[in-house]
């Protein structure tokens, strides 16, 4: 299986992600800069965390608009795995390829702290190695990260069974403010995973954690 890595200018995860894949599950992986235009020779597709143009109008939404991105979508649209990471996840929504809105977190703050996130659905190949109800604690980055949705949006995503992550620390609880405690999302084909929290920054034990590393090991199997 071979994965690329987007690069956006502002990107700040992206070797975290390619680290985690390279040297923690030594898969083929690749970076590619965000004005390429064709992505058909990956398995795979990694937006990673970071700052994407400097978040100047809204995160991900200039993102959205460079050329690697329409081959991120039709690569999507054909069934492969795509995994949006923190501002990842923000351009994933951004362009239409996950639902909602992402706004400012409820305490009008940046955080950057550990979490304990819970395994609600395990029917996708994000996290099908999982138990539900699986627990696993990995760190969140963000100011923007409060997930929103109209009413018919949150019942859909509750009735398909596409919330994949949810906030469940008995500390800190819900720390952004997400409506349905909601840390990550996938698409309706369920190929498509946006999610806050870093699993790339909990991929071995000497970071506090190796939780992470399971959900892109649970891509490989």
């Amino acid at each position: 299986m071979k994965f690329v890595v987007v690069v956006f200018p502002g990107s700040n995860c992206d070797h975290d992600a390619y680290y985690a894949l390279k040297h923690n599950l030594d898969v083929s992986v690749d970076f590619v800069w965000h004005k390429e235009t064709d992505l058909k020779k990956y398995d795979a597709i990694v937006i990673p965390g970071g700052f994407s143009y400097g978040d100047y109008l809204r995160t991900g939404a200039i993102a959205r608009f460079s050329p690697i991105m329409d081959a991120v979508i039709k690569e999507a649209k054909k069934g492969k795995p795509v995994f949006g990471i923190c501002n990842g996840f923000q351009i994933l929504i951004e362009s239409g390829l996950l639902p909602g809105a992402l706004i400012v977190n409820k305490g009008v703050r940046f955080l950057s702290q550990d979490v304990t996130i819970e395994v609600v659905n395990n029917n996708s190949i994000f996290t099908k190695i999982f138990k539900i109800g699986q627990k696993l604690q990995m760190p969140i980055a963000h100011k923007q990260g409060n997930f929103i949705a109209d009413q018919e949006t949150l019942h859909l995503l509750e009735d398909e069974d596409r919330i994949i992550f949810s906030y469940s620390d008995e500390r800190t609880g819900n720390p952004n403010g997400s409506m349905k405690n909601i840390a990550g999302i996938v698409n309706k084909s369920r190929n498509v995973l946006g999610m806050m929290p870093h699993p790339e920054r909990a991929a071995e034990s000497i970071l506090g954690s190796n939780d992470g590393i399971e959900i892109f090991k649970s891509m490989l199997t």
